[in-house]
């Protein structure tokens, strides 16, 4: 009887041990994933909702406009990057730019109006999936879900269940929409998806951990180019709709490159009245050169103004003039690098009493 008690006490001293490294290193991993400087090409990852649903100009793209995105992308001479090949090969610098096809929602548009044109042209891309809202008014339904996912272009990632603002619930209630989420697709598609897209790109710091440890890649809907050194789970996506779609501005956002770094903070994109303004920081490679031209916009009290920012020894700070405001703070930074576009920015999410 002593001896059982004795081992159960190991066998529970061992388990303790084990949950706190495992849980150090999976902090480590999201506090600090520099990796080194890659000289990275970049992966341009573009993300749309709707496709000729004028009446939402906010996630609309009217179709003759897709069409000159997808030509415009063809004529610059970079490849489309197939989603399977950029989750397997993410850890390795690309040699040369690609792009990176997303469709948030699984809107019935999307079906109809795009989805034959990316299958006429072999165009590969995600559709990010809330299992919620499918087969209701406006979404694609089960069957043409699977249609997409059996051809060899399409990849369908985990969007949630609910498409709710999942950062305002508590984190089990967050965690049972996933797992909700995860109970059905495995019952209409026979696997969970291994990519995730956060809904309204939002989410805290646990929110990230808890995908971290159950997806290989998720992305949020803050603009930027991806590399390596970019942390998989909070990877950025340039969002386009009518407003944002204009043809020039779609040149120039694919023509943008990464800009490296080893570790952005703060970790934690909740923001309430005890950490707004955040106290932010990104430190760069030694390598990376012509900081001093860097230039950064962010919208703090709801007014998109240049950024007061400081260089100190390849460590970019800013200086907010007062806290942002509910819903979304955002932060760009672009540096015109010998010629070069490097861009990257940033997502926090205020909560309503943050002020």
């Amino acid at each position: 009887m002593i001896i059982k008690k004795i081992l159960s006490l190991a066998a529970s001293i061992i388990s303790f041990f084990i949950f706190i490294f495992g849980s150090s290193i999976n902090s480590n991993a999201q506090d600090n994933n520099s990796k080194y400087y890659s000289k990275d090409e970049g992966v341009i990852s573009i993300m749309y909702h709707r496709f000729e649903e004028n009446k939402y100009p906010s996630t609309n793209i009217k179709i003759e406009v897709f069409e000159k995105h997808l030509e415009i992308i063809k004529n610059s001479k970079f490849d489309f990057y197939h989603p399977k090949d950029f989750e397997n090969e993410y850890d390795n610098p690309k040699k040369q730019k690609k792009i990176l096809l997303t469709i948030d929602d699984a809107f019935e548009s999307f079906y109809k109006n795009a989805w034959p044109l990316l299958k006429k042209n072999k165009i590969p891309f995600i559709l990010f999936v809330s299992t919620e809202p499918v087969g209701k008014n406006g979404y694609m339904t089960w069957n043409q879900i699977r249609e997409v996912e059996k051809s060899e272009i399409g990849v369908i990632g985990h969007h949630s269940h609910t498409h709710e603002y999942l950062i305002d619930k508590k984190y089990n209630e967050f965690v049972l929409d996933i797992e909700k989420a995860n109970e059905i697709f495995k019952e209409k598609l026979g696997y969970i998806p291994t990519l995730f897209s956060y809904p309204f790109g939002e989410y805290s710091k646990d929110m990230a951990k808890y995908i971290s440890q159950n997806f290989n890649i998720s992305f949020g809907q803050h603009s930027g180019v991806i590399d390596i050194n970019k942390n998989r789970y909070e990877l950025p996506r340039f969002p386009i709709n009518e407003k944002y779609g204009e043809l020039d501005r779609f040149r120039s956002i694919i023509s943008y490159f990464p800009l490296e770094y080893k570790i952005l903070r703060p970790i934690q994109k909740k923001l309430d009245k005890k950490n707004n303004p955040p106290n932010f920081s990104v430190e760069f490679f030694k390598e990376q050169k012509n900081l001093n031209y860097i230039n950064c916009y962010s919208n703090e009290g709801n007014k998109w103004e240049k950024s007061k920012i400081k260089i100190d020894n390849n460590k970019l700070s800013i200086e907010f003039r007062e806290p942002f405001v509910p819903r979304r703070g955002r932060i760009n930074c672009s540096l015109n690098d010998n010629g070069k576009w490097r861009w990257f920015g940033t997502q926090f999410t205020v909560v309503k009493n943050s002020k």
